[in-house]
């Protein structure tokens, strides 16, 4: 009996080694996500957990600029980034680069920028801005000057003539400060925004309508990655291939962030609660 437990527990600590030693030969792996981008860092860090808990890779995310981002994947700095806002949004960076990188695919698909407003709103498209100039009190709250949101809007006020409205330099949380002030009373407000974020998992929004297509047509956010990744990490390459998510689940986990979780936790209870996506991607 005392023999056969000790082959029992030399055994587990055969097998014990080699599960150490298996995860000791998994490369680290380096993400890239926009620095201050809400669905920039829920999906990062929902990959960097799966690809961590499940598939036993050492995970280092890092926050950086767009065109650090991009050529650190160039140059082999990083891995992949889960955050190429493509065909406009970040086009530039791609032709640049793009004989050096290997895009896999959207992760997200429908991604949009624009004017938004509660659903309550009685104007349903940018051209009527001007008539209802006096409920918004003249202006659209907008995010940081110099972002590309804000410059179509400045665009938009040129192409449709609006002569009663002015938009007005904020940031991302001051925008988001007034929207859910106005939601809470009920008032009319038009905001500077963009889907996937959090407000659209909060409250019930819309985009006006643009049919000058002056803010573009819906773009899709794409995994990149360097290609030596390919070879050193297939089943780390596999997984992000496949990953793709909709408004509803990365609203979520980004929600959960701007609620107080931190990153990490936020991703970990995603995964934890939906099991058969997380599966269906790691086939």
């Amino acid at each position: 009996m005392h023999r056969l437990k000790s082959i029992r527990l030399g055994l587990a600590a055969l097998a014990l080694g080699m599960g150490t030693a298996f995860a000791a030969d998994k490369p680290s792996l380096k993400i890239g996500y926009v620095n201050g981008w809400d669905d920039s860092v829920a999906a990062t860090h929902v990959a960097g957990e799966i690809l961590q808990s499940r598939l036993g890779y050492p995970i280092e995310l890092k926050p950086v600029e767009p065109a650090i981002m991009w050529q650190g994947v160039a140059r082999g700095d990083l891995d992949a980034t889960l955050s190429a806002w493509l065909p406009a949004t970040h086009g530039e960076y791609h032709e640049k680069l793009k004989d050096r990188i290997e895009v896999l695919g959207p992760n997200y698909v429908e991604a949009k920028i624009g004017l938004i407003v509660p659903d309550y709103v009685q104007a349903r498209s940018i051209a009527e801005l001007d008539t209802y100039a006096k409920d918004f009190g003249g202006q659209i709250v907008g995010i940081d000057a110099g972002a590309g949101v804000m410059r179509r809007t400045e665009d938009a006020i040129k192409a449709y003539g609006l002569s009663e409205i002015r938009l007005l330099p904020s940031s991302g949380a001051g925008m988001a400060t007034a929207l859910a002030r106005a939601e809470k009373a009920g008032k009319p407000i038009v905001v500077t925004g963009w889907i996937p974020h959090w407000m659209f998992a909060k409250w019930n929004l819309r985009f006006l309508e643009d049919p000058q297509k002056v803010f573009g047509e819906a773009e899709h956010i794409d995994t990149v990655i360097n290609p030596g990744l390919r070879p050193k990490a297939a089943d780390a390459v596999a997984f992000l291939g496949k990953f793709s998510w909709g408004a509803a689940d990365v609203g979520e986990v980004m929600l959960a962030i701007h609620d107080g979780a931190k990153p990490a936790a936020a991703a970990k209870a995603w995964v934890e609660k939906n099991p058969e996506k997380v599966n269906a991607w790691l086939e």
